[in-house]
């Protein structure tokens, strides 16, 4: 009896262990096949987001691109319309014929022929200009920005002020231009699509971080539509902002102050990439 309780014993014991290996195996099975699934999950997604930035950066790419063909079809066109016929007109006072006229006409046409090479000089100062400021380039941004806030302020339509608290080490000048362009883009839009009665511009610094800040009281973007608008095909400003941005390594931020009275717009870079 005693022998038989013991086999009894023996065998509940071997069928516990024998169920318990098999539950042990089955939860190590599952969890590997979780640990898997999980990690093939992850790197989809982690493609897909790759994709997605790829995407983003082909299309902050062609806006670069499409920025740059732009400014160099301008620039064709100026010398092409305006500069080109000015000399050809020039060319006429100066022809082969003049050393055949009288004194008097041969000073008419020369003093005609320097007028057009002065309007012709003048013209290519010009487009000279709109790539790299003078002001920019001889006094640094905080004159650029200052003389450009001015001019919108005098026409009278539009209350424009800016003020910058701590400038005292200008950027790169190639870099002063980048900023200067997002600023000039971003006061184009706010120009355009606001309806607003004032602009008002600050700079200042924390650190090793450099701020540009814009404020306005009529229509604007948040972040949310920032970006929504840079992953689809409107918005070609907008992305040249962010392609500019990026070359300096920059930041962009748009929100709705807390009174929700006005937007603001803040740039934001690390000087010491851009010194």
């Amino acid at each position: 009896m005693l022998l038989l309780q013991v086999n009894n014993s023996s065998a509940n014991v071997s069928l516990v262990l024998f169920f318990g290996t098999i539950g042990m195996l089955a939860l190590t099975i599952g969890l590997i096949v979780f640990i898997i699934f999980h990690q093939r999950k992850v790197i989809r997604y982690q493609m897909t987001l790759q994709k997605m930035e790829q995407e983003q950066q082909k299309m902050l790419l062609n806006a670069s691109i499409r920025l740059q063909e732009e400014e160099r079809q301008r620039i064709a066109a100026d010398l092409h319309d305006d500069a080109g016929p000015l000399l050809a007109t020039a060319r006429l006072y100066l022809n082969e014929n003049l050393v055949n006229l009288d004194k008097t006409t041969q000073l008419q046409s020369i003093y005609n022929a320097k007028q057009i090479i002065d309007d012709t000089i003048q013209l290519i100062r010009n487009i000279s200009h709109s790539l790299m400021p003078p002001t920019l380039k001889n006094f640094g941004l905080e004159s650029a920005v200052n003389d450009q806030f001015q001019k919108i302020s005098s026409s009278g339509i539009i209350n424009a002020s800016c003020r910058f608290h701590d400038y005292k080490e200008r950027l790169q000048t190639d870099n002063e231009l980048i900023v200067f362009r997002v600023i000039q883009e971003l006061i184009n839009n706010i120009l355009k699509h606001s309806n607003s009665s004032f602009i008002h511009l600050t700079q200042n610094t924390n650190g090793n971080k450099f701020y540009i800040r814009m404020h306005h009281d009529g229509k604007g973007i948040t972040q949310a539509d920032f970006e929504r608008m840079n992953k689809s095909s409107a918005g070609l400003g907008l992305k040249n902002i962010q392609s500019r941005l990026k070359v300096l390594h920059g930041r962009i931020f748009f929100e709705k102050d807390n009174s929700q009275t006005y937007y603001k717009v803040t740039i934001e870079l690390n000087r010491d990439d851009n010194q």
